[in-house]
């Protein structure tokens, strides 16, 4: 396997594990999974990646001023300060010549980046999501304020020099804040939105929505959370925390009947968008909070088969873990970014009717100390 090394990476900190070599890093995250959650049951050999470099086809570079000169990159891990990068051995390589255009371009236009001490400056950040299978390219300039001088020659300066580039638009953030995106977008360039496959289908990616990061990997988790469901045809099913709808769009072939639930209601417009892309009639979406539904739901006695869900980092809470236990599915099938709140999770499951029976990690983090991974849960 070819390597690479970084000569950021003791300033910008992101990639905890680039002094191990690929194979003890897969080591390290198994003897990780297995302290965390071998008590469950046997734990499945961890999936790597063949080719664990330039997997991101989301990309985040930060602009700002320090002592009078631009500095533009990426934040150093747990701070706000900006480390000056020129490549990233994680992103897209397309992400990174389009971020060393528009560097060229603050610079031949007179624009300067975003000054947090003075409040003056039009850029503070470059969002680019690409399309590994579909090739389409989104581009987002984060500013300021909404005032963009020379727009119109800027925005064709960077299409000429990537031509590859389906989609621009222009984001306002003003306030002082952690957030990379504000409230306002203009599209600029294209339709604004690209559009990926992943597992066969088609997904239309928006500038805030939630897509996973490691394609190549994902396909292999979302296809391992199908193998241990392994539905049968007829199961009416839900996918809590269903974001974009992804899992849920994915397994609707599979089952009778799906139920989509998120709270975020940009990306449940996404969602619905995503099945009327893919013509799929048998799932529905609702905006709301997961436990708060399926406790509904088990007061109305509605049959539910099985459970997916993929919470945040921070796990699932007790009235979701709560919910869950009372609508009684069959089966759950949790799809973790997080053993320590996996393993906090599943003690609570297995305390309240159910019994883990898979466990599958699937590294879709190469280089830092993040793993995903793929539990069975069965009733007792």
């Amino acid at each position: 396997m070819m390597t690479f090394s970084c000569k950021y990476a003791k300033k910008c900190g992101a990639c905890q594990l680039l002094n191990m070599t690929y194979k003890e890093q897969l080591s390290f995250k198994m003897a990780n999974e297995i302290k965390l959650l071998g008590r469950f049951c046997k734990i499945s050999e961890i999936i790597g990646m063949d080719k664990p470099y330039f997997y991101r086809n989301k990309s985040q570079y930060a602009f700002g001023v320090y002592r009078g000169k631009t500095v533009a990159g990426v934040y150093q891990s747990s701070t706000h300060k900006i480390v000056d990068i020129d490549r990233c051995l994680l992103t897209d390589e397309k992400a990174d010549e389009i971020f060393t255009v528009v560097k060229k371009l603050l610079k031949s236009f007179k624009l300067k980046p975003f000054d947090e001490k003075t409040g003056t400056g039009f850029l503070r950040h470059l969002l680019v999501k690409t399309g590994f299978k579909s090739s389409e390219t989104m581009v987002v300039l984060v500013t300021a304020s909404k005032e963009f001088p020379k727009k119109r020659s800027f925005i064709n300066a960077l299409v000429k020099n990537c031509p590859y580039i389906t989609t621009v638009i222009q984001n306002v953030n003003s306030r002082f804040t952690s957030l990379v995106l504000g409230d306002v977008s203009e599209v600029l360039y294209g339709d604004g939105k690209i559009t990926e496959e992943l597992c066969g289908m088609n997904f239309r990616i928006s500038p805030k929505a939630f897509y996973q990061i490691n394609p190549i990997q994902t396909e292999i988790l979302y296809g391992k959370a199908l193998e241990f469901a392994d539905f049968k045809g007829d199961e009416e099913i839900i996918d809590a925390y269903c974001g974009t709808g992804t899992i849920g769009l994915i397994a609707s072939s599979k089952v009778k009947s799906v139920i989509g639930v998120e709270i975020n209601k940009d990306a449940v417009k996404d969602a619905k968008e995503n099945a009327r892309l893919n013509e799929v009639e048998n799932i529905k979406f609702y905006n709301a909070d997961a436990g708060k539904f399926m406790t509904e739901l088990a007061e109305n006695r509605t049959k539910i088969d099985a459970v997916i869900m993929d919470p945040a980092r921070a796990g699932a809470d007790i009235p979701f873990l709560s919910s869950l236990v009372k609508l009684s599915p069959e089966k759950v099938i949790y799809v973790s970014c997080n053993p320590e709140t996996l393993a906090r999770d599943l003690r609570y499951l297995t305390k309240n009717g159910y019994k883990v029976r898979k466990i599958q990690p699937v590294d879709m983090f190469p280089h830092t100390e993040h793993i995903e991974t793929v539990v069975l849960l069965k009733k007792c």
